[in-house]
């Protein structure tokens, strides 16, 4: 049974930064996109980032594109996602999502095409 555990929330000032960690276990870690989502109070959850199973593609939403860095490292089973210049309007629950794709070209944004979830982090930024 697939597991993800998510790390590294907490609460910033704008303009801060904070990286968020996801521990993948039970499966072939390699196998899988891995993406990050986040729902904020009243609002649709939405996509974040994307890093296909070789890290050779990855995928932004246009809201963070150039301030945050999705990575991972296969060795560790672990899925990072660095947030730099932080906005209040970034404030949300950030989720991991695993799906299981071993094409390297395609890092997809549909929510409903992610198998695996983890239990969310929260990121407070204030102004």
């Amino acid at each position: 049974q697939v597991q993800l555990v998510s790390s590294g929330g907490g609460s910033v000032q704008a303009g801060g930064s904070l990286r968020l960690s996801c521990a993948y276990s039970g499966g072939t870690f390699s196998s899988y996109i891995m993406a990050w989502f986040r729902q904020a109070p009243g609002k649709e959850r939405e996509f974040v980032a994307g890093i296909s199973w070789s890290g050779s593609t990855t995928n932004y939403a246009g809201s963070v594109k150039g301030r945050f860095t999705v990575s991972r490292d296969n060795a560790k089973n672990t899925v990072y996602l660095q947030m730099n210049s932080l906005k209040p309007e970034d404030t949300a629950v950030y989720y991991c999502a695993a799906r299981y794709s071993r094409n390297s070209a395609y890092v997809g944004r549909s929510i409903p095409s992610y198998e695996y979830w983890g239990q969310g982090t929260q990121v407070t930024v204030s102004s």
